[in-house]
Parts: structure tokens; sequence; C-alpha cells
């Protein structure tokens, strides 16, 4: 296990998936539309896959109507999912709101007991990556969720989960040719990351490490105006959590505004780390959006625009 003091190191890796893989379906955060759901399942059943859905997730809080039912029922069917032997992966069914009211409420030394398997989500779902990350020592995928609509829609969000899932060795190479380098260099590091919001939030908690020294930083969000960027960034940066990064990719920011008045934000605040950096990579809040795997060994090639594992995703 990893303590949350510790910089990122190479993570357990949990197995791949083989046909007739039974896969559960957690909703963390925000309330699930129910066809969209349902579309979703679908295209699991076609991959041969067999999902099942957790009681809870096509709840609605009858208060709260931004989170999919009460805070110990979406912990509880994230625990549950973990801990039953006959599923093989856990699949967030979408982002929105709501992990870090349900995070404290799982039982993370029964989720250890119950072993490594898969887990899939983005957005919101980087609080569960980094403490998937912390307190199991388990890699994890930042990847699409089945209700969402990048996933029902685009070809090659699904085809790069797919791969991911069920091939991983033919996976090793990720970025887009849109990627363009913003420090030039390269960088070798475990990566680490997700929505740059969550993980501003994140800071001082108990399930978010304390540092990513050494880490090759995967960043992205959606819907945030530059100068909010550049509060949390320098958060993180007045926290130390940025100390010692190896490298930063930095994905999609849809809805943040112009981009090259954000690049400018982006740039002031990340390039005086000095290290390797590269832009445009197209992953996150966008179409298509390929899966990224979090704590595992990578080198950065800013020049080149690319990520090269080291190890297959999943063993």
């Amino acid at each position: 296990m990893t303590s949350p003091h510790h910089a990122p190191a190479a993570l357990t890796r949990p197995a791949r998936l083989r046909p007739g893989a039974r896969v559960a379906v957690v909703a963390p955060s925000g309330p699930v539309v129910g066809e969209r759901l349902d579309a979703g399942l679908d295209i699991l059943r076609g991959w041969d896959l067999d999902p099942v859905v957790m009681p809870h997730v096509r709840d609605r809080h009858p208060e709260f109507g931004y989170l999919a039912g009460g805070d110990e029922a979406r912990a509880r069917d994230l625990q549950e999912a973990w801990c039953d032997p006959s599923v093989d992966a856990v699949l967030c069914a979408r982002g929105g709101y709501g992990a870090q009211r349900m995070v404290d409420l799982v039982d993370w030394n029964a989720m250890r007991a119950a072993g490594p398997k898969v887990f899939v989500g983005y957005s919101d779902a980087t609080v569960l990556h980094e403490a998937f990350a912390a307190r199991l020592g388990l890699s994890t995928l930042y990847g699409p969720m089945v209700s969402a609509e990048t996933f029902l829609k685009d070809d090659p969000t699904q085809r790069s989960l797919h791969t991911t899932l069920f091939a991983p060795e033919a996976a090793l190479s990720l970025g887009p040719a849109s990627a363009r380098p913003m420090v030039p260099g390269r960088a070798r590091g475990v990566t680490v990351g997700g929505c740059l919001a969550l993980l501003g939030a994140g800071v001082g908690t108990p399930h978010t490490r304390t540092s990513v020294r050494g880490g090759l930083l995967l960043l992205e969000d959606v819907g945030e105006e530059g100068y909010r960027i550049d509060r949390i960034l320098t958060q993180l940066l007045r926290a130390g959590w940025l100390d010692g990064v190896a490298g930063v990719a930095l994905g999609s920011w849809e809805g943040c505004g112009p981009y090259e008045k954000l690049r400018a934000v982006l740039y002031d605040r990340l390039a005086p780390l000095g290290v390797p950096g590269v832009e445009h990579f197209g992953f996150g809040h966008c179409a298509p959006s390929p899966t990224m795997p979090l704590g595992v060994p990578a080198v950065l090639d800013a020049d080149a625009g690319t990520l090269t594992l080291e190890v297959p995703a999943l063993a």
C-alpha cells in the first residue's frame, strides 16, 4: 500500500478483462439519465461483458437534485461492487458532483482486502482515482463513463476503452496528432492527475496524496474560467503539491473560454516548473476522449507529443 504522504510510485495493475467478465456500474456523483445508461449497457453487452447495475444507480437525492441518491447509498454501491468477488471491474455511470461527499464513507480497509480490480471514470471520479492510489496503491483508468454522451456516440472513445480493457499491450502509445510542446523535452515518471478542479479540492483531505513528485501530471477541466484555473493551479503550487513533478500533459479545456487566453494562464503557472509540457493532448471532456491510465510508468516526449507507457495499463 502507498501512503497518502508518498510521491507517486508505479501502482499495482489489475488484471485485464476477458470476454464474459462481470462489470458493476456505480453512480458516485450526479444523477443518471436512464435512457443513456441503458444505451451504455448495450455497448458493454456488445463487448461480451456482463454489466450489473448497482441498486442505487438510478436514484436521485430527494433534496439535492445534483446527486444520484444519498451519500451513504452511493458509498455502499461502490463498496459492495468492489467487494463482490464475482465483479472484475467497476465503471462509473457519470460524473457531475458528489464523490467528495461519499469517499469518506467507504470502508477502504475492506476495499483493500477485496484485492485489485479495474476502475474506470473521469471528471468527478478524480476524487476516487486519488483515493484508490493513496489508500489501495492501485492504478486506475481515467476513461469514459457508461452513460456519458461521448462514450455513447464517439467510436474512437469506445475503441480506446475497449482496447485498454481487453488488449492493453496495443495501447502503449498515446497522443493525438494535435499535441504540441508547451515546454520541450522528455521526462519519465508515473502517470497521475485528472480533473484540475477536483485535484485542487482534494488537497489536504485524507484520500489525496500530498505530492506528485516524480509524476507525469495529466490535467484537464471543463467550464472553468481562466481566473479559476489560475486560482486552482496557484493553490496546488502554494500547497507544494506540484513540487518535483516530472512532466505535464494538458488535455481538453471545453467551456473554459478562448484557448489562447487560457494558454497564457497555463503557461504562466506551469512553465516555471521547468519540466517538459505538452498541450492539446485531447483527453477528458472532449471527443474523442482516449482512456488515460493512472499509476503507470511512462515517458512523456513533449516534442513528439507522445506519452508512451512502459508497461500495459492492465496486467
